[in-house]
């Protein structure tokens, strides 16, 4: 029997590879207004928190900088229309959801991705998998509130020790912490297996297989 009901996503890091298409958008801002680019790594570590602290963290005097607000409107604009160039799903990821799913756990998307690009990138790459996609929308709170998970348990009817949040960063696991939820953190996203232990979720997954055995059930005791 499955340890669980109900699966929560993140989604970059853990079910897509953004971080390229995530970089050579921030980096056409940056240079647009004449900013120093940013390196592949540097937005590794910036990421996690959505689109406006990304960009925070990337212009040079944060969110002092003269009319902030507006390059972030130009920044969210041009990655909604460039978040696919570059973005793939990481190996393995659509085997472990077909386990779950024919196991009939629910599934769904929560992440800090603005909502249009969540829902787009869902669609194409997990068409008819998930059964609701939370990204950062107007008006709500983003990860590492609980906000965005309670409002998809109530959605869904789900209750916390039915559900366990799959992520890849130190925000998931807050996130999981702050919801009252079970979490896996993944070691092939954005942080690396050492990050992720340090964190101490209840799994570590190097590999989808891991992930969906620690759900269902069939790990046979599994690893640390």
């Amino acid at each position: 029997m499955a340890r669980y009901s109900y699966c929560f996503f993140d989604l970059d890091g853990t079910l897509l590879y953004t971080l390229e298409d995530l970089k050579d958008s921030m980096n056409f801002i940056l240079k647009a207004y004449g900013y120093p680019e940013k390196s592949l790594d540097e937005i590794r570590h910036a990421v996690g928190n959505g689109l406006s602290k990304l960009a925070e963290r990337c212009f040079p005097s944060g969110s002092d900088t003269e009319a902030f607000d507006e390059k972030v409107r130009r920044f969210k604009a041009y990655y909604a229309a460039h978040s696919d160039i570059k973005t793939r799903v990481y190996d393995g990821i659509c085997d472990m959801l077909d386990s779950l799913k024919d196991a009939g756990i629910e599934m769904a998307v929560i992440t800090n991705k603005v909502q249009i690009a969540a829902d787009t990138l869902t669609e194409k790459y997990f068409p008819s998998v998930m059964s609701a996609v939370h990204g950062d929308r107007e008006g709500c709170m983003r990860k590492p509130s609980p906000e965005p998970v309670l409002e998809v348990m109530h959605e869904l009817g789900a209750k916390a020790e039915e559900c366990i949040y799959v992520g890849d960063s130190e925000v998931d696991m807050q996130t999981a912490e702050n919801a009252g939820l079970s979490c896996i953190l993944c070691s092939w996203g954005f942080r690396g297996r050492d990050a992720c232990l340090a964190l101490s979720p209840d799994f570590v997954a190097d590999t989808p297989r891991e992930a969906a055995d620690y759900i269902l059930g069939t790990d046979l005791g599994g690893k640390a």
